[in-house]
């Protein structure tokens, strides 16, 4: 999406403003499907990262299915046209009510402890498929806060339990279908994915009725000009070799699936947002926005880099270092040394990457407004989330006079 439309859209819808860009969320599905051109892949998109239901009706549309991880999630699902068939609940530490919940309305469930595991066995033996999620001991991901497959990660059952694992199985005769791993996020080697892959083989061979192998996602994406990201290709033919090969020893063939969340989505969002003052201190210069922490939070949690470009000064060359911090009452630097064109009150910046974990990390922290959200595909813009008005932060408080 070109800064020209970015500034637009801005003008017609103020800021903050989250924007994403459609075309670019398509791209991304079609460039996963091309890396595995001659295996049955199927991509469940981790909707954490994005939950908005019109986000979600592309996804469907574009013949991609969902993968949540709360009930709420999987309502949001359905409002935005998925069938129960295309959804898989991924649990993770949650109250056995939610597995029940989402096994009440045909959800395929994903489980991942043994007290799980035996509470299923227990209430409906083998007339529900399952899947098990593993973990596989294996280190990936940008750093530890995004990283889930390690030996001391909470995520999965332990590989180590496959013994446990199996006398569950055996003993409440489960319907097992699928086993599902996720190593962690920004993995851009892609012999992590093997390593998991290999780990996933030898474990399924226990298992006799298995329809899918879920490998989860965590593909790296550019975050600046020159970032290192996951070859596409390179993993695509060496995961599908390997998985042929699996499937030939297995007896049949079976399905691929993944689950992208930050994948599909970060590339296409922006969030736009005003400079609200221009702030000369002796160690730098400040560009303090009409946004923060409670608007995107991922470069204090995680220390994530993301690109700003001023819209306003777009075509001009950086002429100075700044540092971009946000509004609230907190210390909340979104992006530091950013060389930049002069800069001033009332110019329109883009922090780029921020289709993925933004707004849905949102909070009203300050009791602030959450903001609005706008979706472009296909040459049309739509508003797919109203700016948040005192009336929604009121909405659910209870006044107590005394």
């Amino acid at each position: 999406m070109d800064n020209s439309t970015l500034l637009n859209l801005a003008g017609t819808f103020g800021t903050p403003l989250y924007v994403y860009d459609g075309d670019k969320i398509e791209e991304k599905i079609n460039a996963l499907r091309g890396a595995f051109p001659d295996i049955r892949i199927k991509i469940k998109y981790a909707c954490k990262a994005n939950t908005n239901i019109s986000v979600l009706s592309l996804m469907r549309s574009l013949g991609v299915e969902v993968d949540v991880v709360s009930p709420q999630e999987m309502h949001l699902a359905f409002k935005a046209g998925f069938s129960p068939d295309q959804i898989t609940f991924t649990s993770s530490g949650v109250g056995f009510e939610e597995i029940e919940e989402c096994l009440a309305e045909g959800v395929l469930v994903n489980v991942d402890n043994l007290s799980a595991l035996e509470k299923f066995g227990q209430k409906y033996g083998n007339t529900r498929p399952l899947f098990i999620r593993i973990r596989p001991n294996v280190q990936g991901g940008g750093n530890l806060k995004i990283s889930t497959g390690h030996g001391n990660s909470k995520f999965g059952i332990p590989v180590e339990q496959k013994a446990e694992i199996l006398r569950l199985v055996n003993q409440y005769n489960l319907n097992i279908v699928g086993l599902h791993q996720h190593t962690g996020s920004d993995i851009k080697d892609g012999e992590t994915f093997l390593q998991a892959a290999e780990v996933m083989f030898e474990l399924a061979m226990s298992f006799g009725n298995l329809q899918y192998l879920d490998f989860g996602g965590g593909f790296k994406v550019a975050y600046r000009e020159g970032d290192a990201v996951t070859d596409m290709k390179d993993l695509g033919e060496k995961l599908s070799a390997r998985f042929r090969d699996f499937c030939k020893a297995y007896g049949r063939e079976l399905e691929l699936w993944f689950e992208p969340g930050k994948f599909l989505v970060s590339e296409s969002g922006f969030l736009l947002a005003q400079v609200n003052v221009v702030k000369n201190n002796p160690n730098g210069t400040l560009l303090g926005l009409n946004t923060g922490l409670n608007h995107l939070i991922r470069p204090m949690m995680y220390d994530a880099y993301h690109d700003v470009v001023n819209l306003s000064k777009a075509g001009r060359p950086a002429e100075k270092k700044y540092n971009v911090v946000g509004y609230m009452c907190e210390t909340d630097d979104i992006a530091k040394d950013r060389d930049l064109p002069e800069t001033a009150e009332g110019d329109i910046l883009a922090i780029r990457n921020a289709g993925a974990y933004g707004f849905t990390m949102a909070s009203n922290y300050n009791s602030r407004f959450r903001p609005a959200e706008v979706l472009v595909y296909q040459g049309k813009e739509y508003l797919i989330r109203e700016r948040e008005t005192l009336e929604d932060i009121l909405k659910n408080q209870v006044l107590i006079t005394f």
